[in-house]
């Protein structure tokens, strides 16, 4: 019975440490930031319009935007729609809150407008997860941002999600070989970034795959249908077996839009 009773008395302790052990979590939760609703959102453009973007981006206050080299890979009779041909590309690439975004397109495309058929193309891709003190950066602007979307701006997104974004990296030197089997496979263009790859020793002996060598990341925006189509042509010729050792995966597009178009 002495037994028992000291069993009892113990385990009838355990809910109370439990549920205090529960409310220290909620409240360490309640005290971290709000996660507003982010969007990383690419811009591809000529490399001499480049400072239009980023221009832009400053004037609106975007709290992060880089700017990358690139190469542009599309065929000749979607060139002067989307402006992503064969010629040197920047892709700028900006973190926003999505009630935002609406505003930022519509002055970048304000500025590109007159410019030329085939300013570029822009496209949205939706953010899980990010560091609570950049999360703290965006609460800053919660007022301004609430007021934009009071005013409707922020309502023009479709959120459809009817594109995927294809990333592909290859070994320095195999992007052309690959964009043609992706344009095999329905690909209608990319744009190639160069890059450095590492990789820890495990992948390494695994894979084969090569450390600190020169690489080239593919970008293909592409419509969802084609997307299985793509990524099983480039794995199969240009998968790790393969002398271009590349690695494909996919990100979902949630907007897509020319930034030439009306």
């Amino acid at each position: 019975m002495a037994k028992e009773s000291l069993v009892s008395k113990f385990l009838s302790r355990l809910p109370g440490k439990f549920t205090g052990a529960q409310q220290s979590v909620q409240d360490d939760q309640s005290a971290r930031p709000q996660a507003p609703k982010l969007k990383l959102v690419f811009f591809i453009v000529d490399w001499h319009r480049a400072n239009i973007v980023s221009d832009v981006c400053v004037e609106e206050k975007v709290r992060f935007h880089f700017t990358c080299r690139g190469m542009g890979t599309a065929s000749s009779e979607v060139l002067n729609l989307l402006g992503i041909g064969s010629s040197e590309k920047a892709v700028i690439t900006c973190l926003e809150q999505e009630v935002g975004v609406p505003v930022l397109l519509r002055e970048v495309r304000k500025k590109l407008k007159n410019r030329s058929p085939g300013a570029g193309i822009v496209f949205t891709v939706p953010l899980s997860a990010i560091n609570d003190p950049v999360l703290l950066i965006f609460k800053q602007s919660i007022l301004k941002n609430e007021k934009i979307a009071a005013s409707g701006e922020g309502a023009k997104m479709t959120g459809k999600s009817t594109h995927d974004l294809i990333v592909s990296i290859v070994n320095h030197g195999y992007s052309d070989e690959l964009m043609t089997t992706a344009r095999n496979a329905g690909a209608t263009g990319g744009t190639v970034i160069n890059a450095r790859g590492q990789a820890h020793e495990g992948a390494v002996k695994f894979f084969g795959v090569s450390v600190q060598d020169e690489k080239e990341l593919i970008l293909i925006l592409t419509a969802r249908e084609k997307k299985v189509k793509i990524m099983q042509a480039i794995c199969e010729k240009h998968g790790l077996n393969n002398e271009a050792q590349g690695i494909v995966f996919s990100l979902p597009v949630d907007d897509v839009m020319g930034l030439s178009s009306d």
